[in-house]
């Protein structure tokens, strides 16, 4: 039993003779007999009335046509869903993007636009800092990151690059550094900052480290706080100065004042769109595509 002699069967029990049905569906009267025929055959009974008005199904045939009708209505269902599946409109994506990035014009667009182009497939956004988004992409349990990542990339991991994004100096709508701000890191050497753990975001810490070596400079730390938004916190609350990614001013924070730094500036932060490579799955390949056009 095949789909195509269902599909025949369907047309002649529903005109009523095989020169209209052969007509639906485009196949010679002899050929679409001769598949009626074999159709009773696989089956073990008679299927079709023949009577000098036309054909009639048998109560086998009334049975067969009501399952077969159900059955080519639910293979179109399967074959829309592979489809959709297949092409990216339908599934599930999880993406981590860092603190610090979910209120960035950029990301909250594209992350915006792609639930607008694919309504059906499920976006799950995780807040996670740079190192532990690696650690979840190289583990398959996280389809693509938005983070920091080094010049040298692991083996297993692909990305694009997507901004260029700096160091900014924040420090309380208190502090006497409003009204005269820094010109150089040197003369910030005395003063308290509150800090990040480099075991949460190793290559962000490194980076930033590595860059104010340059200047023999090294922040006297006091505090630490567990991800940017913390840490700006903190600094809202009179607990030191910090220096973070300029891409915090999307966040506005009362009691906060940014101030902008040639030394600071001069530290290239890029933004990366990483996934682990091998990943097959046509969500993803959407994200990157509009990740790439959108930025």
């Amino acid at each position: 039993m095949e789909f195509r002699q269902l599909e025949y069967f369907i047309a002649v029990v529903e005109t009523g003779s095989i020169s209209a049905a052969s007509r639906k569906v485009y196949v010679a009267q002899p050929a679409l007999t001769r598949q009626m025929r074999l159709l009773e055959e696989d089956v073990g009974t008679q299927l079709l009335y023949r009577h000098a008005r036309g054909i009639r199904p048998t109560v086998a045939g009334q049975a067969l046509y009501s399952e077969a009708t159900r059955m080519l209505d639910e293979r179109s269902d399967i074959k829309a869903r592979l489809l959709a599946l297949g092409s990216g409109q339908t599934g599930k994506l999880s993406l981590g993007v860092t603190v610090t990035h979910l209120w960035v014009p950029g990301v909250a667009k594209l992350m915006g636009g792609y639930r607008g182009r694919f309504p059906h497939v499920a976006l799950d956004v995780f807040p996670l800092l740079s190192g532990p988004q690696l650690d979840r992409l190289q583990q398959g349990t996280l389809d693509v990151g938005i983070l920091y990542l080094d010049d040298h990339a692991q083996s297993d991991i692909e990305a694009r690059l997507l901004q260029h994004d700096h160091l900014i100096l924040a420090v309380p709508t208190t502090s006497t550094w409003v009204q005269m701000p820094p010109k150089k890191l040197a003369e910030l050497a005395d003063a308290e900052f509150v800090w990040g753990y480099r075991s949460i975001s190793p290559v962000y810490y490194d980076r930033v480290v590595a860059h104010f070596s340059r200047f023999n400079f090294e922040p006297r730390v006091v505090q630490y706080g567990a991800d940017n938004i913390t840490i700006l916190s903190m600094v809202a609350a009179g607990l030191g100065l910090a220096i973070v990614p300029a891409a915090s001013r999307s966040h506005p924070m009362p009691g906060i004042h940014f101030i902008e730094l040639d030394e600071l500036t001069a530290c290239d932060m890029p933004l990366w769109l990483a996934w682990r490579a091998g990943n097959v799955s046509p969500v993803l390949d959407n994200f990157i595509q509009m990740a790439t056009e959108g930025f």
